[in-house]
């Protein structure tokens, strides 16, 4: 007789017990006014609707003089009513048939119909071993042309050179064909540093 009775009560005992300590376990486990915050919550809704832009965009190409150009971005806003877009974060790829390749970054850029702007620091590496180093740095997008006119300091396998402008295009210029090598030309108060 007893065992029934304590198993009697046990039977009400055993789920009041569990029931107290959930109720107990929800009603205490948070403090009032330490909500869990998302992490990425605090966004500016009012800029990100003024204007459309693409994350991590790509651009392919291949210039009427077989020149093979790649353009990956961090961050990319259209142009609207005829004004140019802008793109952030740029790393550029320009590979000529004749195999000169050339790896060009910078933090910003303007796009426009056949030409990419890239602004506020440019860095260029060349296949063929040189480096420049440019605040601003134009590249076409319809033939091998890549210019700069703000000042360049490169430096070379043979020593340094600084210069006001530097172009980087076909021996024969805009006319040239595919198979024409590419020259890098210095102008505007050019000073070299020969290191032999």
């Amino acid at each position: 007789m007893n065992r029934t009775r304590i198993v009697r009560w046990l039977r009400v005992l055993l789920p009041l017990a569990a029931l107290a300590i959930l109720s107990t376990m929800f009603l205490f486990s948070r403090q009032p006014g330490t909500e869990p915050r998302i992490p990425y919550a605090e966004v500016d809704a009012e800029n990100m609707a003024r204007g459309p832009r693409v994350i991590a965009p790509e651009y392919a190409g291949v210039t009427s003089d077989g020149a093979r150009i790649s353009l990956k971005a961090g961050q990319a806003t259209p142009g609207n009513d005829g004004s140019d877009g802008n793109a952030s974060d740029l790393r550029l790829d320009w590979r000529r048939p004749d195999g000169l390749n050339a790896d060009l970054t910078a933090p910003d850029a303007v796009l426009t119909d056949g030409l990419i702007g890239l602004r506020g620091g440019v860095r260029m590496t060349l296949s063929s071993g040189w480096t420049l180093e440019t605040p601003m740095m134009d590249a076409a997008t319809d033939r091998s042309r890549l210019a700069a006119g703000d000042g360049v300091d490169a430096s070379a396998p043979f020593g340094r050179i600084t210069a006001e402008k530097m172009e980087l295009l076909p021996e024969g210029g805009a006319a040239a064909d595919a198979d024409e090598a590419a020259i890098l030309n210095f102008s505007g108060d050019v000073r070299l540093i020969y290191q032999p």
